[in-house]
């Protein structure tokens, strides 16, 4: 399995996605947004930013990359894609994931740790989190956005819900999915979805910077970890 990175001019974990990758001994390569190839990658990564320093709406302007074209050719073909913070945005802008992420309820950029729950019991980046010796009810995963708020038609989220597409939901340390842990008023809480396919993935928090033990959390490695053992089966 070959890993790409999409670098967009704005883009601030990129190499954060690059070295979470390498410590999971992942061959990771980062593909510029003004290139047309994907250098055989087999799994693309939107990682998080301010791409085109969020300009017009949040993933806007890089949704229209020259390297999109391809990206958006290799997940319609099946190919692997994950979008992360702002890449869930590009991914949400080019129509690749359902739903729009809004500015978030309190109109305040919000950057901390906090905890998700893994809710599809049939897609890749979350199947082997809800069952097993090593499943947890809650993941301690950082945020940092400004533009979070997942939002669907109430016809998108009932095809959400009974499809299996939403990845995971903000909770509290427990597990449990309430208001009050609810950071940025995303509906249902929903921090995560997938597509119907369950090729492409887009979540809000950012499980690459918990991957490394120096940082003090190692949630975010699990998530990655699972990912791994599913697409290189």
């Amino acid at each position: 399995m070959k890993f790409g990175v999409v670098v967009f001019p704005g883009s601030n974990c990129d190499q954060d996605a690059v070295d979470a990758l390498t410590l999971l001994d992942q061959q990771v390569i980062k593909l510029w947004h003004k290139d047309h190839d994907l250098q055989g990658c087999d799994f693309i990564i939107l990682p998080g930013g301010f791409s085109y320093g969020d300009y017009l709406r949040t993933g806007a302007v890089a949704r229209f990359s020259p390297i999109m074209n391809e990206v958006i050719t290799h997940a319609n073909r099946g190919g692997y894609l994950m979008g992360i913070c702002n890449g869930f945005q590009v991914l949400a802008e080019a129509r690749l994931v359902p739903g729009v992420l809004l500015r978030n309820a309190n109109q305040q950029y919000i950057c901390k740790n906090i905890y998700l729950t893994p809710q599809s019991p049939n897609a890749l980046l979350t199947a082997g989190l809800m069952e097993g010796p090593n499943s947890q009810a809650a993941y301690k995963i950082p945020m940092a956005h400004g533009e979070g708020r997942y939002f669907a038609d109430a016809d998108t989220l009932k095809s959400l819900n009974d499809n299996g597409q939403v990845l995971f939901r903000y909770c509290d340390e427990t597990g449990a999915v309430t208001d009050a842990a609810n950071p940025n008023g995303s509906l249902e809480n929903i921090a995560g979805v997938t597509n119907k396919s369950k090729n492409v993935f887009g979540m809000m928090p950012h499980p690459e910077r918990a991957a490394d033990p120096a940082l003090g959390n190692t949630d975010g490695r699990l998530i990655l970890h699972q990912l791994l053992k599913t697409v290189l089966v």
